[in-house]
């Protein structure tokens, strides 16, 4: 199994309980797919150096893990559709 980083933004519309829930259901997707999370890091809500989707602030987080490639795929085919996410990037440890 390779170590992998997935840092990915969520949309600053969304409240606490709101933005627990989505990273929870997001690093769901990883563990039902075969991943060991080995960290998390959330870096809170931050100015985008940009608008991404005419949002500029996003509440940004980091996850570290260690899984086979069907886990990232079905991370990223599930990320793709979900609209609480402005944007994602996989990253190979």
């Amino acid at each position: 199994m390779k170590n992998y980083e997935i840092m990915y933004i969520l949309a600053p519309t969304l409240d606490e309980a709101g933005t627990k829930s989505a990273v929870e259901s997001l690093h769901k997707i990883l563990t039902d797919n075969g991943a060991k999370i080995t960290g998390v890091k959330e870096w809170g809500m931050r100015d985008l150096a940009y608008p991404i989707k005419k949002q500029t602030k996003g509440y940004y987080v980091v996850v570290n893990f260690s899984g086979e490639p069907a886990a990232i795929n079905e991370f990223d085919r599930i990320v793709k559709l979900d609209t609480r996410v402005l944007r994602f990037l996989v990253t190979v440890c």
